[in-house]
């Protein structure tokens, strides 16, 4: 097994450890850096972030700076037209310190941008490259529809799409597809939005796609250690162990759950559902304490004041009756203070 990942197309070859930058922005700057140096020098070169990360671009470009050369760095943008793109792009280019994004990406957009549209995203990237702004254009999205017309559409060079081993069959075919059309495949949320636990499994399993890039979400150092060491020692999927646990998980976890994605927000009652329509699963595959706090049982206690207007319903890219699970995940939640057993 390779220890590079080639992103069709774009010919870049990727440490198969990418580092998903997200997480870095609730850390200070000082352990910032340090991740991302140790990152680095344990063979990580391949950084993604977005301008939505807050001060995740500023913190890549402080830790790495010296070493851009020697180093992929792929961002994103929300915007949902040309003017706010390229807006987007000058702040991105200017946190990071850089004249030029390796990977730029639609960030999750509700539909696939295409040349000559009405919201003009597509030619503003097109504007981009052709300026040695960004070198490659990609498209990150949740929504199955929009993956498989960007992979169609033969205007894209990579999809950044979730991936874990609690995916299906419609996930292999998104890969296979992408194989087909020498574009590269980005795996967000290989851990499942914290819901899976054991790195090594979760490492095994994707590395036996040669084409699959793992991004992993990377805040504390054990998180990073983990990795770097997979790299060292490839675990194995015929490990007995290893095998065990994806079954446990498969068991516990496949079907229909919350993955933490955000896109549900804001709503209109104040509820963080990202929490609290997964805060049953969470409760028992992490340490209970924080999510049994004041704070978290003040939070859970506003599913009471859900207004049932299917704002969050519509909008999650992974057609779930968020109301429903935010009103299990109460109950369950009110058992277990209760002191029903986990």
């Amino acid at each position: 097994m390779s220890g590079k990942v080639r992103l069709g197309k774009t010919e870049m070859m990727a440490d198969r450890n990418g580092f998903g930058a997200l997480p870095i922005q609730r850390i200070s700057e000082e352990e910032a850096c340090r991740l991302l140096r140790k990152a680095f020098e344990g063979g990580v070169n391949f950084f993604d972030t977005a301008r939505y990360y807050t001060d995740s671009e500023r913190k890549i470009g402080m830790a790495l700076g010296n070493v851009r050369d020697q180093i992929y760095i792929a961002s994103k943008t929300m915007a949902l037209t040309g003017e706010i793109l390229e807006r987007d792009l000058e702040m991105s280019l200017t946190e990071l310190g850089t004249d030029y994004i390796d990977l730029y990406q639609l960030h999750n957009t509700p539909f696939c941008p295409k040349p000559g549209g009405e919201d003009g995203l597509y030619d503003a990237l097109l504007r981009a490259k052709e300026n040695g702004k960004i070198r490659h254009i990609g498209i990150t999205n949740h929504r199955l529809a929009v993956a498989e017309e960007a992979i169609e559409s033969g205007l894209y060079e990579t999809l950044q799409f979730p991936f874990s081993y609690l995916c299906g069959d419609q996930e292999l075919r998104l890969i296979r597809q992408c194989e087909k059309a020498d574009m590269g495949f980005i795996a967000m949320k290989g851990m499942a939005g914290g819901l899976l636990q054991n790195g090594r499994a979760a490492y095994a399993y994707l590395a036996q796609f040669p084409s699959v890039l793992p991004i992993w979400g990377v805040q504390r150092e054990e998180e990073l250690d983990q990795f770097l060491c997979c790299s060292k020692n490839p675990p194995s999927l015929e490990e007995k162990e290893i095998q065990a646990v994806i079954a446990k998980d498969r068991k516990e976890l496949l079907g229909d759950f919350c993955r933490g994605c955000g896109y549900c927000m804001p709503c209109p009652a104040g509820i963080r559902i990202n929490d609290c329509a997964r805060l049953s699963l969470m409760i028992r595959r992490a340490p209970s304490a924080p999510w049994l706090s004041e704070e978290m049982q003040v939070e859970m206690a506003k599913i009471d004041d859900c207004l049932e207007c299917g704002q969050c319903r519509s909008r999650c890219p992974y057609g779930l009756d968020t109301p429903t699970l935010l009103k299990k995940n109460l109950q369950d939640y009110r058992e277990i203070l209760a002191g029903k057993p986990l």
